[in-house]
Parts: C-alpha cells; sequence; structure tokens
C-alpha cells in the first residue's frame, strides 16, 4: 500500500516546494489539491522529485461553495505533466445542498469524458451514496479508481466499503482487480480491512498542529504497526500540559521512558525551553518567540519562549517530520499489494 502524505508540512501554503525540499527524503509520495493550489497561489515544483497524485480539491471547494472549472483544471495538468505521477477526475460533489447521488455520479462521468476527450487519462471517482453500477462500470474499464467520501457518514462507512470491494472491486478470491485510491482515508482499521493500493491522510500534519506526534504500540525497539498508535501531547503549547496522562510531561516514569526511547530512535529529541515576563514593548532576540497573544491591556506583561534546544515539543517543524516517519514506517510494515480482502464472505447486506 502506497500512503500519500496530503496536506502541507512546516507551514507555507499548499504547493509551496521550498519547505518540500527542505524535508526531503522524509516522504516521496505526497497528495496535492489543485484547488488549494490556485487558491493560496502555490507553486508547482520544476522536477518530479515526489511521487505526486494530484487532487481536484472538488470536495473542499463544495464545501466553500466555490466552482472548479474544468478547462483550467485541465490546461493546469497539461501544463504540468512532467511533475504529477497521477490525477484525480474533477468529481462532482452535490448538486444543489444534497449529497452524492445518481445525478452527481452521471456529472463526475461527464467530466471523465472531457477529460479523456482533452487527451488525459484521469483517475475516475466513485462516491459514497451514488449507484454503484458507476462502480462496476469503473471496474471493468479502468485500472486505477479512487474511492470518496463526503458527508457525515458514520456507521455506514464499513458496510459500504465491504459491498464495494467483495461485490465489485475483487474477484471471487477476494483479490482487487483495480486498483483503488481512498481519498482521506486515516484509520488504521480501514487501511488492513481493505486491500488499497494507495490512500491519503492530512492527520500527519494536523496532530502535529495540535501539539501532538503518534508513537506506535510496543516496548522499546518492538514497536507494533498493525496496532492503532497512540497520540502522545508533546508541546508546551497544549492546554492539558498539567492534565495527568494527557501530557508527556505527565506520564509515569516507565512510560515517558518508552515514548522517550522511540523518539531518540527516530533522531529526534524532546528540546527544552525556559520562560520570562517581559513588556509589551520588549523586542524578541534570537531563539525568542511569544508564546501567547498580545493582551488587551498595554500594561499587563506578556510571556516569552527561550528556545534552548530545540525539539519537538518547541518546533512544530519537527512534529510534522516524525509524524512523516512514522507514516512511512506504517507503509513499509503494510501487505504488499494486491492481498485479498477476505472480510467479503462475512458481510451483512447493505442497502442505501
Amino acid at each position: 500500500m502506497q500512503i500519500h502524505l496530503a496536506g502541507v508540512p512546516g507551514g507555507g501554503s499548499s504547493g509551496d516546494c521550498k519547505r518540500e525540499r527542505e524535508l526531503n527524503p522524509f516522504w516521496e509520495k505526497r497528495l496535492w489539491s489543485y484547488y488549494w493550489i490556485i487558491k493560496d497561489k502555490g507553486k508547482m515544483p520544476k522536477e518530479n522529485k515526489i511521487d505526486l497524485f494530484m487532487d481536484s480539491g472538488a470536495f473542499s471547494a463544495w464545501t466553500q461553495g466555490k466552482d472548479i472549472n474544468i478547462n483550467e483544471y485541465i490546461q493546469f495538468i497539461k501544463e504540468n505533466q512532467d511533475v504529477i505521477n497521477i490525477y484525480a477526475n474533477l468529481d462532482v460533489i452535490g448538486i444543489g445542498g444534497k449529497q452524492p447521488n445518481k445525478l452527481t455520479a452521471e456529472k463526475t462521468l461527464e467530466n471523465q469524458k472531457i477529460m479523456e476527450k482533452a487527451g488525459l487519462s484521469p483517475v475516475p471517482v466513485f462516491h459514497f451514496g451514488e449507484p454503484f453500477p458507476y462502480l462496476k462500470d469503473y471496474c471493468d474499464k479502468y485500472e486505477y479508481i479512487a474511492l470518496g467520501v463526503a458527508g457525515n457518514i458514520g456507521a455506514k462507512l464499513i458496510p459500504w466499503l465491504d459491498k464495494c470491494f467483495s461485490e465489485f472491486i475483487c474477484d471471487e478470491k477476494g483479490y482487487p482487480k483495480a486498483k483503488i485510491h481512498g481519498f482521506a482515508v486515516t484509520s488504521l482499521k480501514l487501511m488492513l480491512r481493505y486491500p488499497w493500493y494507495s490512500v491519503d491522510s492530512t492527520s500527519w500534519v494536523i496532530t502535529g498542529r495540535m501539539g501532538s506526534i503518534f508513537v506506535p504500540c510496543g516496548t522499546k525497539g518492538e514497536w507494533i504497526y498493525n496496532k492503532t498508535p497512540r497520540k502522545i501531547s508533546v508541546s508546551l503549547r497544549n492546554p492539558n500540559i498539567k492534565d495527568e496522562g494527557q501530557h508527556i510531561n505527565t506520564f509515569s516514569p516507565m512510560e515517558q521512558e518508552v515514548i522517550l526511547s522511540y523518539i531518540h530512535k527516530k533522531g529526534y529529541c524532546l528540546g527544552k525551553s525556559k520562560f520570562k515576563e517581559v513588556d509589551q514593548s520588549y523586542e524578541l532576540q534570537k531563539n525568542e518567540r511569544w508564546f501567547e497573544k498580545k493582551p488587551v491591556d498595554k500594561l499587563e506583561k506578556r510571556e516569552v519562549e527561550v528556545i534552548i534546544e530545540d525539539g519537538i515539543s518547541n518546533r512544530y517543524q519537527l512534529r510534522d517530520e516524525m509524524n512523516i516517519i512514522y507514516f512511512l514506517d506504517l507503509e513499509k510494515s503494510m501487505p504488499e499489494w494486491p492481498w485479498p480482502f477476505t472480510q467479503h464472505r462475512k458481510m451483512k447486506k447493505f442497502e442505501l
């Protein structure tokens, strides 16, 4: 299974390739959103140093009430084909405020044909809520298909995916007949249950921004990747820093030793900072930054963080890197594609 990391590492806007190059070779497989690239005026790389999957960003555009011009999307892909390895069709998520249905499926198929007529070979996209005959046709005609999950599906997701894989994607032995990409498949349970060819996730960057890192289950030197990892809060800014069992500082000494052994093994450290209160007119010095927002009262003191040692507790960029490394290790632990979907014999009938 290939895991494409979606989102932007270490700050910046989508398509900010300076940060991409800085963090190489921490990852090679990325997923970018065309919608966010044009919205944030991001830049494409000049050389193909990463395995780039281009998503149209239709879901993001739909949630913001925006439209994507298919002719501009086509032109963008043609202009950047030297660096874009794979690109998805411009899918239609909803029409008239409604979730994916037969009409959106037909409109998505129309876009597929428009892009193909323009000389492109986009990955077709099938959404939860659309009629299954569209998925069947895609499986009969294409080698690579993407599954999109839009809206609040909840408990219906696994039965729906069971039906997709057992009845249309996989053969009688459970082996996939086509490569399947799962948009925003972040759950390890879903990754392990279905024979995806590829998935993408933004959880690595979201988790880092929330002040946490992924730590696999296990003990020192024996890390297990087929179990849900722990999210360990490490940031000094985390509001739970003093709550027992909510932050690395409040774990037991034994638990801290295990977590720190993982951090150190990956070449990182926790980091050290000290704090001081200063007047609001104070000018920051080297290795200093404001620790809190500027108070309303101009006479009130403001706290400054003095970074003594860079680490994951005081640099979100380093948390990004650690989370990237976790996903790379997770990818290496996954079964080699193709592998059989064995749950299809146990599935219950699914109806929309």
